[in-house]
């Protein structure tokens, strides 16, 4: 996936937790942020990476975004990867 389209679904996944009155309000307490600091903070690298990440944390809200957006739940998946920050695999130590 490139990053343009990785950013396209994250944005998406952004203006779906600013519509939900229940999301928004758990977004900005686990993020830190102020809602008139959203805009701001959109543009720092992995901003964008978390909110997928806040997404895919929670299988009901992953599954109610993609049948909202037309997205498929396995783009939404791959997309933090193509993110600044998104990339969550890391090496174990054996």
């Amino acid at each position: 996936m490139q990053r343009e389209e990785a950013e396209t679904i994250a944005v998406s996944a952004l203006a779906f937790i600013a519509a939900d009155g229940e999301l928004l309000p758990h977004f900005l307490s686990l993020t830190g942020i102020e809602a008139h600091q959203i805009r701001a903070a959109a543009a720092e690298p992995g901003f964008l990476a978390g909110v997928l990440q806040f997404v895919l944390a929670h299988e009901p809200t992953v599954l109610r975004f993609c049948e909202e957006s037309g997205i498929a739940p396995e783009r939404v998946a791959r997309a933090p990867a193509a993110l600044p920050h998104g990339n969550t695999s890391y090496d174990i130590q054996p």
